[in-house]
C-alpha cells in the first residue's frame, strides 16, 4: 500500500505507527500563489517557483527538485495494489486532493485500487483543525475507515481542480453548486477560497477583514494573531507563512491598514526573525475608517494576489466576493454577476 498524506506531521506519525505500508509526504501549496490545470508543465512550474521565491522565501531550485521527486514517486503507482489518500476538509486539503484526483483520472489505474479518508471532525476535538492534532494511536483508529474511489469522486475532482485553476470567474463559481457526498466538504472549502476575493462592501478579502478586525480587538502581537485568525478561518487551512505575507501587505504602502512598532523582517521559508514574535501591531485611523465603511476600496492601488487561477490586480480588481449572496460579482455590471 502506498498511503499519500498532506504533511510531515501526519506522515511521521503513520511511521511511527502500526500502518501498514510506504509514506508519501505531498509537499505543496495550492492555496497560495499561482496554480494551473497542468502544474507540471515547465513554463508553469517555473512561474510558480518564481512567485514562491519572491513571497514566501522558498528556493526555486528546492521547490521545482520536491515537486519532481514527488511526482516521479506518483508516476510509480502501478507497483502498489492500493493507494490511500489521507486528507481533511479544509481549502489546503481541498485543493490537494483535487490535483490528485485530476491526475488519476488521467491515468490507467490496472489493478491498483484507489481510496479516500478524508474528514472534518474527530470524537473529543472540539476545533478539528486537522490530522496533524492527532496522536499517533488517534491516527491508527482510522486505518481502514476509508472507502473505496469511483468514478463520481474522479470526475468531480477533475472537475474542481479544472475550475479551481480558471481564469475564469464564471469557472469558480460553478464550485459552489458542488452538493456531492462523493466530496462532501468541497463546497465549503471553495466557498472560502472565493471568500478571498475583495469583498463588495470595503475590497477586503476574508482573510485581510479578519485580521484587522482582531488587532482591532486588542490581539497585537503576531503569533498570537495567527492564532486566532486562524482558529476563525480553519476553513482555509491557512499556514504561518501564508499568514505572513497576508499581514505583511496590510503594513505595505503608503496608507497602510496596520503599523508595527518593530523593525524586524517578517519570517519566511529562509529566516525564522527572532524578533518578530515583540512587535505589536495597531490598527491604523484609516484601517479604522475602512472596518466601520467609511473608505472603501482603500488598497485597490496594491492589491497583487492570487486567489486560484484568478490574478487579483488591474482590471481585475473589478472582480469582487459579495458574502450576502455568495456569489462572485463584477463591480459596474447592471446584473451584479460574472458573465
Amino acid at each position: 500500500m502506498l498511503h499519500i498524506v498532506n504533511g510531515d506531521s501526519v506522515g511521521d506519525k503513520l511511521k511511527q505507527g502500526n500502518i501498514q505500508g510506504d509514506i508519501l509526504v505531498w509537499r505543496e501549496l495550492y492555496s497560495f500563489g499561482p496554480v494551473f490545470p497542468r502544474m507540471d508543465e515547465p513554463d508553469n512550474r517555473r512561474t510558480r517557483a518564481r512567485y514562491l521565491e519572491q513571497t514566501l522565501g522558498i528556493p526555486q531550485k528546492e521547490y521545482i527538485e520536491t515537486c519532481e521527486s514527488q511526482e516521479r514517486k506518483l508516476r510509480d503507482f502501478h507497483k502498489y495494489d492500493e493507494i490511500v489518500l489521507w486528507f481533511e476538509h479544509d481549502l489546503f486539503d481541498q485543493t490537494m486532493l483535487s490535483y490528485l484526483l485530476h491526475w488519476f483520472k488521467e491515468q490507467s489505474l490496472g489493478n491498483t485500487k484507489l481510496s479516500l479518508l478524508c474528514i472534518g471532525a474527530y470524537p473529543g476535538i472540539e476545533l478539528f483543525r486537522g490530522l496533524g492534532q492527532l496522536s499517533t494511536e488517534q491516527l491508527e483508529t482510522l486505518s481502514g475507515t476509508w472507502h473505496a474511489i469511483g468514478e463520481d469522486e474522479l470526475a468531480l475532482g477533475s472537475m474542481l481542480w479544472e475550475a479551481y485553476t480558471s481564469d475564469r470567474p464564471e469557472q469558480h463559481q460553478r464550485m459552489l453548486e458542488v452538493d456531492s457526498p462523493a466530496l462532501p466538504f468541497a463546497r465549503d472549502a471553495f466557498e472560502a477560497h472565493l471568500a478571498r476575493l475583495p469583498s463588495v462592501g470595503n475590497g477586503l478579502g476574508i482573510i485581510e477583514q479578519t485580521t484587522l478586525e482582531a488587532v482591532a480587538d486588542g490581539v497585537h502581537q503576531p503569533y498570537e494573531l495567527f492564532r486566532r485568525v486562524g482558529d476563525q478561518l480553519h476553513m482555509l487551512g491557512m499556514g504561518d507563512l501564508e499568514f505572513w505575507f497576508y499581514l505583511a501587505k496590510l503594513t505595505e504602502g503608503p496608507d497602510p491598514l496596520l503599523v508595527t512598532d518593530g523593525t524586524a523582517p517578517f519570517p519566511d521559508f529562509k529566516q525564522a526573525a527572532p524578533h518578530f514574535q515583540d512587535q505589536v501591531l495597531q490598527v491604523t485611523n484609516l484601517g479604522r475608517e475602512v472596518l466601520a465603511g467609511k473608505a472603501g476600496d482603500a488598497r485597490t492601488g496594491i492589491i497583487d494576489k492570487w486567489v486560484g487561477g484568478l490574478h487579483v490586480q488591474g482590471e481585475a480588481l473589478s472582480l469582487r466576493w459579495d458574502p450576502e449572496r455568495k456569489s462572485v460579482v463584477r463591480m459596474g455590471e447592471s446584473d451584479g454577476t460574472t458573465n
